[in-house]
């Protein structure tokens, strides 16, 4: 879900067919035309005329389609498995959550439930679930299904993959009614506003057997509850969901909405200028060359606007599981803190934003966004790990690490240091940066090869890297992003997948997160959350480069308004919530004035009466293209 919306470690929509005549039947068709045309012209008032959709955004069978181009391809379906942004993001679209956030000012809002309520000790929370909120295939949305999602999570370890954190401190789940879910925890917890977990129907997914392999693709339409539903998917290529039409909120005004995998970004672009997609979200966002070049484009809108994400490079501290096996192959020399902060001290962040970004972003310090105030962090003046590649190269003589004769940093080995940064294929700043860092590392002595890959999970999730371009999305509450550096989240075995980032485990970390988590003083726990950025900060296991913005555009005839998040400057793509994609409304041609209408009336008889003149010799010269789906 999109509280945790990896940047991709591995980094879709069929349009709709569109049906055309032949030649013979087109030219009967063509006459018929006129001589309605002709027969109804002084019937026809321009206070009344019929309105027409946008071209591209309507399908063969008259609905409003809204396509929506991507540079990530779904992991899974599966609310249990899934963690790209693309795909929390849809099932933010297909089920609904305990709570949702207010797309003004990010404050918990009722989702499935209509309130909550904690008891006097913290430890056990009371939730009323709405009672007209209908699974798409008809059966009533209930407590039961809440409370058997939870259970599910706490007692099988493949459906507790993506989102297990947040039941880690649940101590009994029950619904003793249809619409009363109690939860019963074993210590406070100060997140109960914000279970980022999509709510599943216990009818279907009861029959599921292995839910670490079941990626929820397999009988369409998907029954879920969200304001849309998936009606079709095919990997690396589309995900097609159409309106619920019985949400509780009300309806989607798009009919359908299509998200279609381009790898390349620069042909999602030229898509939306032809008008073949909607909307274009970027990997995650537009390149600044990409943005500039639109934004005189007639018809498009660029959004440019704070983002939720951060970007940054992770380095692997070593590979390890809970049962204390190490596995991976991550260079010895990064288990030094020394090493790594003299890494942070050779990044110059402001080129970084000028050169690479162009401006579209600001200068990463912490791990929270500054679009999230309340918790952003900065260091001090003492602490901060400036640009200074003098002191970078002291840190690592200090660590051990001298230069040979040939200018080359030498390892305990003997051998010189060469770091293999993994790297994201279809992000052209990651390889952009990348340059910069074989520059910048380079005059440490210390070799760099970027490993760019359209596939990073295998080698991230061996520990088969050294460093890796990083990013996640944040949500409001940044529980989830900061549990994903403890202990608890790195894999069992060797063998299995844990919710980990990177395979950091730190004692110190730890105590703090377990601090914030039961912290229920709104001012006590922020400062919490930011002590856990510094920890992370000095350590420098994790270099916060930039906070990109979200840089989007869609096309103004085909979608009339769009909700950003928050609404006076956020993102569409990505939200924290449906609204942006719920709220979406179709672009209809605009009623001509009543002259223009007359006169338009008087210039179509006249110009029909020429073109069935000439419109046979036109076919017999030129024979008409049948249509191809295009993906």
């Amino acid at each position: 879900m999109d509280t945790y919306d990896q940047y991709d470690r591995t980094k879709r929509t069929p349009h709709h067919t569109r049906r055309f005549l032949r030649p013979h039947h087109l030219l009967a068709a063509a006459a018929t035309a006129v001589l309605t045309l002709i027969l109804t012209a002084g019937l026809t008032t321009p206070l009344s005329p019929a309105p027409q959709r946008a071209q591209a955004a309507a399908g063969d069978d008259g609905k409003d389609v809204l396509t929506v181009a991507v540079a990530q391809s779904v992991d899974s379906l599966s609310p249990f498995l899934a963690t790209r942004l693309v795909s929390t993001s849809i099932h933010r679209l297909m089920y609904e959550y305990l709570t949702n956030y207010d797309p003004k000012d990010d404050h918990a809002v009722p989702g499935l439930a209509t309130k909550w309520e904690p008891s006097a000790d913290k430890l056990t929370w009371t939730y009323t679930i709405r009672d007209n909120s209908k699974w798409s295939d008809g059966k009533q949305a209930t407590a039961e299904d809440a409370a058997w999602t939870f259970n599910k999570m706490m007692t099988d370890d493949g459906a507790a993959t993506a989102n297990g954190s947040f039941v880690a401190n649940f101590r009994k789940v029950t619904a003793p009614s249809p619409t009363k879910l109690v939860i019963e925890l074993k210590k406070p917890q100060a997140t109960m506003a914000a279970l980022d977990v999509p709510i599943v129907p216990k009818h279907v997914w009861e029959n599921v057997g292995d839910f670490s392999k079941y990626n929820n693709d397999k009988t369409y339409p998907i029954v879920g509850n969200g304001p849309f539903v998936v009606t079709d998917y095919a990997a690396d290529s589309f995900v097609r969901l159409k309106a619920n039409t019985s949400f509780w909120r009300g309806a989607p005004k798009f009919d359908e909405l299509v998200f279609r995998y381009y790898k390349d970004q620069d042909a999602a672009v030229a898509a939306l200028r032809k008008g073949e997609v909607s909307f274009v979200a970027g990997a995650p966002a537009l390149t600044p060359a990409q943005a500039a070049s639109l934004e005189s484009e007639e018809n498009i809108k660029v959004n440019d606007a704070p983002g939720r994400r951060f970007y940054a490079l992770a380095t692997n501290p070593g590979a390890r599981a809970k049962n204390g096996e190490k596995f991976g192959d991550g260079h010895a020399s990064l288990l030094d803190q020394k090493v790594r902060q003299a890494l942070f001290m050779a990044v110059d962040r402001k080129t970084i934003i000028d050169k690479v970004f162009q401006g579209h972003a600001v200068e990463g310090e912490g791990y929270i966004p500054p679009r999230f105030s309340t918790y952003h962090w900065k260091p001090t003046d003492g602490q901060r790990l400036s640009y200074a590649p003098d002191k970078a190269n002291q840190l690592l003589d200090q660590a051990g690490y001298k230069k040979n004769g040939d200018g080359k940093r030498v390892g305990k080995d003997g051998k010189p240091i060469n770091y293999r940064v993994l790297c994201h294929a279809t992000d052209p700043q990651d390889k952009a940066v990348g340059k910069y860092l074989q520059e910048w590392w380079g005059e440490l002595g210390i070799g760099v090869t970027l490993n760019c890959l359209d596939n990073v999970t295998d080698p991230w999730l061996a520990g088969e890297y050294d460093l890796a371009f990083d990013g996640w999305s944040v949500n409001p509450d940044p529980d989830f992003v900061l549990s994903i550096h403890t202990c608890a989240a790195l894999p069992a075995t060797p063998k299995d997948t844990g919710a980990t980032d990177n395979f950091i485990c730190d004692k110190r970390y730890d105590e703090l997160y377990g601090k914030q988590l039961t912290e229920y003083d709104a001012a006590k726990r922020a400062d919490l959350v930011k002590q856990l950025q510094s920890r992370l900060y000095e350590t420098g296991y994790m270099n916060v480069m930039a906070y990109p913005n979200a840089v989007e555009a869609y096309r103004t005839d085909q979608i009339e308004s769009i909700t950003t998040m928050p609404q006076d400057a956020g993102n569409i793509y990505g939200q924290d919530g449906y609204w942006g994609w719920w709220s979406a409304t179709p672009a209809v041609v605009g009623e001509a004035s009543e002259e223009s209408s007359s006169a338009g009336v008087i210039i179509g008889i006249v110009a029909g009466v020429v073109f069935l003149a000439g419109v046979g010799s036109f076919f017999g010269m030129r024979r008409r293209a049948s249509a191809e789906d295009r993906e």
